[in-house]
């Protein structure tokens, strides 16, 4: 059973799908590669059991799919994303990869045929290579909402900043820069001044503004026209707190569904108590512009 009963923001905390199947990525800071050492339970029809379930608890929810690499295996992505209604939001984060089982042109037609399904699709690119990449030209042509995800890892080339952006300014694709979240506090979470990766990017980029939340924010920058954020998070997804009414709560903001279909509600292996879920209390959703603009 759930230590505290659960609250969530309005619609419900995003699920977040592990696919049931491996990439053949070693990305430094990836850390799920090591679930994908041993697939036995791997399951995609209990992944779609408890897809299903979340709609049916929270149907306006919004989806992350991740891995893994999503794009690995087309057919079952696509029955995955099948079993979601229309009424939520569906992410994709993918490294959009060069690969044998498929080609460029099929995983763009894989995007034109789900176009009005998927909300956007979240390509890593990197300062640095790790995996072979799909060329740039080839990401302008996915049919759908794209943005490039690109982590700033220890000691990153902060001279590269201006022409990675020059990159996709090319093809006005949105940029967002991501700290190492393995990394990150609630001490450090809003921390400016002694933060090297926010001091670079406001050396090489237009300032703009602040949003965030308890557990996430995002700074706002422009370059030329283009829109780019720093986003950082806390490695967790449960904010323990009480609310006016005096009860304690455990808040959620992620909750996922692993390889095998069992759901948790945190990152750090906590399994969900579903029945308590189904009594989950609703507030507003607490994400806030805190200075400047971040609509331009």
């Amino acid at each position: 059973m759930a230590e505290y009963p659960y609250k969530t923001r309005e619609g419900g905390a995003t699920v977040t799908v592990f696919v049931p199947y491996d990439c053949k990525n070693h990305c430094p800071f990836c850390i799920n590669k090591e679930e994908y050492g041993d697939m036995t339970g791997f399951s995609l029809e209990k992944i779609c059991e408890s897809i299903r379930l979340m709609n049916s608890i929270t149907p306006y929810c919004d989806f992350v799919f991740t891995g893994g690499e999503p794009m690995a295996n087309l057919e079952s992505l696509q029955t995955m994303l099948d079993c979601i209604p229309d009424t939520h939001r569906i992410f994709i984060n993918t490294t959009f990869p060069v690969q044998q089982d498929y080609s460029a042109d099929d995983m763009i037609a894989f995007t034109e045929r789900n176009k009005d399904k998927v909300t956007c699709f979240n390509i890593s690119r990197h300062l640095v290579k790790y995996v072979e990449e799909s060329p740039d030209e080839v990401l302008s042509r996915i049919a759908a909402k794209k943005r490039v995800n690109c982590v700033l890892y220890k000691k990153y080339p902060k001279e590269q900043l201006t022409a990675y952006a020059d990159r996709f300014v090319k093809y006005g694709i949105p940029v967002q820069f991501r700290f190492d979240y393995t990394d990150t506090t609630p001490e450090n979470l809003y921390e400016q001044e002694a933060d090297p990766v926010l001091q670079d990017l406001k050396h090489y980029f237009t300032y703009k503004g602040l949003d965030g939340c308890r557990m996430r924010n995002g700074f706002h920058f422009e370059y030329k026209g283009l829109h780019m954020t720093y986003h950082k998070t806390l490695p967790y997804s449960t904010i323990i707190e009480k609310g006016d009414d005096g009860i304690t709560y455990a808040i959620l903001y992620d909750i996922i569904i692993k390889q095998n279909g069992d759901i948790h509600s945190d990152w750090t292996g906590v399994k969900m108590d579903i029945d308590a879920y189904k009594k989950v209390v609703f507030e507003p959703n607490d994400n806030v512009l805190i200075e400047g603009e971040i609509d331009f």
